[in-house]
């Protein structure tokens, strides 16, 4: 019985080898999907589910004028932002003001580069993976300072410099949380943690309960997701763009389509964060009876709508308190998570 090809290499009669051209066309291929994905979740997610979710959380009304459901706000908002005219205002750093805008939406959009999204959905697998996924998201860090400095307004440079020190503060928790999922999984290559999470924990009145690492290591798990509301900026660490003290922050002197690279660049962060989420803790694409994109997909919608609750429900803490938190509250509990992760492995091992 002859069997069909499995490859579109071996499809066209390249054999199981593919040519140099066909792995760099199926490269950015896969690239130009995810990207679509994820600049479509965010459109989604910008005009008009941020303001309806907000709007439900505060018993208001929420756009529902323009379109069905209000969906067509998001075309709207975008023909308007984009139309406006891009002002630059006097004394800025040009090269360094025009360059901070891309930073944030890049440095998310290269993070999902080493995400499984389900299906085979993965650009790459390198065997330092999620070191790499946090190495880049930090780039945002760098347009933001850039955006802030450059300015020349000194609410913009405030509020990139409370970026920096949120950023410092949180990041490092946030890395020593995720080295305790590394111990768990014995690998830092992300695939090898998704696979890590594939079996099952328990079984409950006939339910296979799966080992995610969500469930094997629960103080693990709110301790990420803590730092990541200080990570993606949102409340109760809103500061580095806290609208009542500093206007709008290190993007107050932008507009135009500059403006919506900064607001993109925000939200694709916070499905980054959630993808890391899902990944560490949540078995990534893993789900029973749908496809893994859709899994995937719906845990990082999770995600957002626990951010946008915060939004809405806790109220933002002083600078000072930020700090605190951080250096003497996350640090700590990170680092004695990281500990006794360690000895229950080694126990085990």
């Amino acid at each position: 019985m002859s069997t069909l090809p499995v490859t579109i290499s071996e499809l066209l009669g390249y054999g199981a080898t593919p040519p140099l051209w066909m792995e760099v066309l199926s490269a950015l291929l896969g690239a130009a999907f995810i990207a679509t994905v994820l600049l479509t979740l965010s459109a989604v997610a910008g005009p008009w589910a941020k303001r309806k979710i907000t709007a439900a959380f505060t018993d208001r009304i929420a756009v529902s004028k323009v379109g069905p459901f209000g969906l067509f706000i998001i075309v709207a908002d975008a023909v308007r932002l984009l139309s406006k005219e891009r002002i630059v205002p006097e004394g800025v750093d040009r090269p360094a003001w025009d360059l901070a805008p891309f930073l944030l939406p890049f440095s998310a959009l290269l993070g999902f580069a080493v995400i499984p999204m389900g299906n085979g959905i993965q650009l790459a697998d390198p065997e330092v993976g999620i070191a790499f996924v946090f190495a880049v998201s930090s780039l945002s860090v760098l347009g933001i300072v850039a955006g802030g400095y450059a300015s020349s307004n000194k609410y913009s440079f405030l509020g990139s410099m409370r970026a920096v020190a949120e950023s410092i503060a949180y990041e490092i928790p946030l890395v020593i949380t995720a080295a305790s999922v590394v111990l768990l999984a014995g690998s830092l290559q992300v695939s090898e943690i998704v696979a890590a999470q594939s079996e099952t924990l328990a079984v409950v009145a006939g339910v296979h309960i799966p080992m995610w690492f969500g469930f094997v290591n629960p103080f693990a798990f709110a301790l990420f997701v803590v730092a990541n509301l200080a990570e993606v900026g949102r409340n109760p660490f809103d500061l580095a763009d806290a609208p009542s003290e500093l206007v709008a922050g290190y993007q107050t002197e932008y507009s135009s389509v500059y403006f919506v690279l900064f607001y993109l660049g925000e939200f694709l962060h916070i499905f980054l964060g959630g993808a890391i989420i899902a990944t560490l803790f949540l078995g990534g694409p893993a789900g029973p009876w749908i496809p893994g994109i859709v899994w995937f997909i719906a845990k990082i919608w999770a995600v957002f709508l626990f951010t946008q609750w915060c939004r809405s429900a806790v109220p933002r803490i002083r600078v000072d308190q930020l700090i605190e938190i951080g250096w003497k509250g996350m640090l700590v509990l990170s680092f004695a998570n990281l500990v006794l992760t360690a000895v229950i492995v080694g126990v085990i091992a």
